[in-house]
């Protein structure tokens, strides 16, 4: 009796916070949380206390007319949504260059960092203990001696290996390090669970440098026994590095327990009334809206000619696989580019389920030959977003992400060649049904989808 009486308080405690606390959370995640506490109770109770909240904080929602189109363009409908989510408007910049290369990508922030003036910030998931992170480290130092303020925000969880000797010696140098929600820390300040996957670094508020790059040394150059990944960065001069500096602001704060929403100043930076037209497109527990989720749901029912994605994991939730594969019996051409084998063997299981069906209904899913960490989504002609966010539910609904949205024919059109320079190595996925244990494997692991 007693062992039933706690299955039934562990589930009015699930219903209650999610509920009344307004944790909307995907079937997949749902279903994994009830069967637990019934199963495991004594385990699934504590642990969905501990790990179990999606948003920390629930920024106050103003009413919305009809949101005029910026001033500075992209498609009417993704502004609008954006717009209504409260995320800063679209504007032009002085300049974007993306960067294919890896080697490119690492002069290109080491310039950054070696030419800041008054003040330098760094977030990233994983700091190497390599020649990057040393690289990195290097110049960060050399920051700081030159009198400049620099911050360098690291997760707990992805920077864990890192040597905690290259973080002293940073202080030392007088660079301010903080980690993003370490193992142990009151949980009223965050949530385990929920990491900080972002990664940017913005000089004087003018200057950004961002994308799915970590500071480590596989997404930058080739190795004696692998090639670098496939990664994507990019760097602008202009309101884009104005509006990643009021964000990363924000995170600073929640990495010092101060996890209530605030209303970031934004660095100043020149206006623009021309040139490259972007936007900056936060989303994770300090946002109100899943607000990439919905950019892609509504994307999906938008396109008219074709929807590009990589990502290294695709795990989706229903909705938005839902979404893609009505896309795709609408006439839309739409292409999925993944590792043939990521570096993560439980997501390349769970992924299987959902290429299946997108091949099923029409579209068509590429392997590439080597570890692809891209992540890069274009929707016709006049969207592309690319940044630190995989296609999956933890990206989608738990980890703090950004998204870059680019308006720009000519920064649309680069992404769509570099699509199919990738495709153009790639073989394309077997479709075929798998066998009975292979189809149970699946189907298990696609349970838990939602923690990968």
């Amino acid at each position: 009796m007693s062992h039933t009486i706690f299955v039934v308080a562990g589930l009015l405690v699930y219903v209650m916070t999610t509920r009344i606390g307004h944790q909307r959370r995907p079937p997949s995640s749902a279903i994994g949380w009830v069967v637990s506490i019934v199963a495991f109770p004594y385990l699934a109770v504590p642990l969905f206390l501990v790990l179990g909240s999606r948003k920390l904080t629930r920024p106050q929602r103003r009413l919305h007319s009809v949101v005029e189109q910026p001033p500075a363009g992209g498609p009417v409908w993704a502004t609008q949504l954006l717009a209504s989510m409260e995320l800063p408007a679209p504007a032009h910049n002085e300049s974007l260059v993306w960067h294919g290369d890896g080697p490119a990508a690492l002069q290109s922030l080491l310039a950054l960092i070696d030419g800041a003036q008054q003040r330098l910030d760094l977030c990233t998931f994983i700091f190497g203990n390599d020649e990057v992170g040393e690289a990195v480290a290097d110049a960060l130092a050399r920051c700081a001696q030159r009198g400049v303020r620099v911050r360098l925000l690291v997760d707990a969880i992805g920077s864990m290996k890192t040597h905690p000797r290259v973080l002293k010696r940073l202080r030392k140098e007088g660079v301010r390090v903080r980690r993003f929600m370490p193992l142990l820390h009151n949980p009223r300040k965050g949530r385990l669970n929920l990491r900080n996957h972002r990664k940017v670094a913005v000089a004087d508020g003018v200057h950004v440098w961002s994308g799915g790059r970590n500071l480590a040394v596989e997404y930058f150059f080739n190795q004696p026994d692998a090639p670098a990944w496939i990664d994507l960065s990019h760097e602008a001069r202009g309101a884009l590095a104005a509006q990643a500096a009021a964000q990363f602001e924000q995170d600073w704060r929640t990495a010092s327990g101060r996890v209530k929403h605030i209303d970031a100043p934004v660095a100043l930076a020149p206006v623009a009334t021309e040139g490259p037209c972007a936007q900056w497109v936060a989303t994770g527990p300090d946002h109100a809206d899943d607000t990439v989720h919905a950019l892609l749901l509504a994307a999906a029912y938008h396109a008219r000619k074709r929807i590009l994605a990589v990502t290294p994991y695709f795990v989706p939730d229903d909705a938005l696989l839902y979404a893609w594969c009505m896309a795709c019996r609408r006439g839309v051409d739409v292409n999925v580019v993944v590792p043939a084998q990521s570096n993560h063997m439980l997501a390349d299981w769970a992924r299987g389920r959902a290429l299946r069906e997108l091949c099923a209904s029409g579209g068509k899913v590429w392997l590439l030959p080597q570890m692809a960490h891209a992540k890069a989504v274009v929707i016709d002609d006049d969207l592309a977003l690319s940044g630190s966010l995989n296609l999956d539910a933890r990206s989608l609904f738990l980890n703090y992400e950004v998204m870059t949205a680019f308006y720009s024919p000519e920064q649309v059109q680069w992404l769509v060649r570099w699509f199919e320079q990738q495709m153009a190595t790639a073989q394309p996925f077997d479709a075929k049904q798998p066998g009975l244990l292979r189809d149970m494997g699946e189907g298990l692991v696609r349970s838990v989808g939602f923690q990968l």
